[in-house]
């Protein structure tokens, strides 16, 4: 079986958010105050997730994400993480991370089934990494890193989100000090991505790439897994780093989506602009069988919109906070 929408897309990649709070606070995914957080009581249970998520592996899903917010601050992550790998038809159990607390849960995560992480780090100068994350220690994140290295946890996807008038001089940076690690680290550049209103300028992938060709050669590369995302991938020719644009804003990637994101309060997100689908906890805690949620996630999954209208200078931004989905 799989889940298959109206407009022919098949879904094997299922994003987790187990929390919406975060011990950063970036300042392109969360107000620096008056934050309303999802009540616990609201939250997912590890053991509803893990129902959840044995149900979608029955439809197809052979991919988990864990997301948040931050999910290493959730208590017991470990035991999440073992739950999902031990799933017979999962096939690929990753993490997004800020890699503030990495370094002391890496080997604890790749001992539970974790396949690899993705880290997002938007500064490699120490005083802006601060200010973009508010609070954020970069050092104890590069260190996480190289505690997710020794672990296993490869390869390592650096997440940049590109910030117009704040970060974009630095791709030159994460180039050559990730070149050095090129054979286990990939460097991703995001588009910003607006939600409810639109705090910062969106920087066009093509202009990243074109601003990278004035010093380096880019080739275009295949996939490392055959679980990749969205990224569009190139080589730099002269350090062999891997190097990712993830441009959804200009170079929509929605006709190829694979992917549907069960949000920290049960609902199941199946496209990441609109929030408008019913709770897939409330199903669990009213005692309804597997029978019932996978008709429930069918459903869902039929009414999968196109895709969205958000781009880099207007259109409509995305819906909820990038805090709550998990990205």
């Amino acid at each position: 079986m799989s889940l298959e929408d109206t407009f022919g897309r098949t879904h094997s990649y299922l994003r987790v958010s187990v929390t919406d709070r975060c011990n950063y606070r970036c300042a392109y995914c969360m107000p620096e105050n008056g934050m309303e957080w999802v009540p616990r009581s609201e939250l997912l249970r590890y053991e509803e997730i893990a129902r959840i998520v044995r149900v979608m592996s029955t439809l197809g899903i052979r991919k988990v994400r864990i997301t948040g917010g931050e999910p290493t601050i959730r208590a017991d992550i470990i035991s999440l993480v073992e739950a999902i790998a031990s799933i017979p038809a999962i096939e690929d159990v990753a993490m997004t991370t800020n890699g503030h607390t990495l370094e002391r849960l890496a080997q604890p995560l790749a001992d539970a089934g974790l396949s690899r992480v993705n880290v997002s780090i938007d500064s490699l100068d120490s005083k802006r990494f601060t200010l973009l994350t508010r609070g954020g220690n970069l050092e104890r994140v590069l260190n996480g890193i190289e505690a997710a290295r020794r672990a296993g946890l490869t390869p390592i996807k650096l997440n940049v989100v590109l910030l117009e008038g704040n970060n974009e001089h630095e791709v030159m940076d994460f180039i050559e000090y990730f070149s050095e690690k090129a054979a286990d680290t990939d460097v991703r550049f995001i588009e910003y991505m607006p939600f409810e209103k639109r705090k910062f300028k969106s920087i066009p992938a093509a202009r990243i790439r074109k601003y990278i060709r004035e010093r380096w050669t880019l080739e275009h590369a295949g996939q490392r897994t055959s679980t990749d995302g969205p990224a569009q991938r190139y080589r730099i020719k002269e350090t062999g780093l891997n190097v990712g644009f993830i441009s959804p804003l200009s170079e929509h990637f929605c006709a190829t989506c694979n992917r549907l994101r069960l949000m920290a309060d049960g609902h199941l997100r199946t496209c990441l602009a609109h929030e408008d689908t019913p709770s897939l906890r409330d199903l669990v805690r009213a005692g309804h069988s597997d029978s019932t949620l996978q008709e429930a996630i069918r459903a869902m999954v039929l009414g999968k919109p196109i895709g969205h209208d958000c781009g880099i200078d207007g259109g409509t931004p995305f819906q909820g906070t990038m805090t709550a989905i998990g990205g």
